[in-house]
């Protein structure tokens, strides 16, 4: 994914609010199944890293960039911007 390609993205999700949380649990397998679910619905979402995740922002993009598909878009202050196309029927249309 190109420098223009994240602009835009990140443009889109501007106006979004966090729909998943990293919490206490951090980077478990329910949340990691919550994630791609949503991720099939949305293609485009924020998640909130929580004060008493295990894991801190770095390594949380770190290890959910490129796992199965996604691409951190941002990162910015305790919030990550996260993109994956859906498979079928993409609805985001990148330029």
């Amino acid at each position: 994914m190109n420098g223009k390609q994240k602009r835009y993205l990140r443009g889109l999700a501007h106006s979004l609010k966090p729909l998943l949380q990293i919490g206490k649990s951090g980077l478990s397998e329910p949340f990691l199944k919550e994630l791609e679910a949503s991720l099939d619905r949305h293609e485009l979402l924020k998640v909130k890293v929580l004060e008493e995740a295990p894991e801190d922002k770095k390594s949380c993009a770190a290890q959910l960039d490129g796992w199965q598909g996604i691409a951190v878009v941002q990162s910015m202050g305790k919030t990550l911007t996260l993109y994956r196309p859906h498979p079928d029927e993409p609805v985001i249309q990148l330029p």
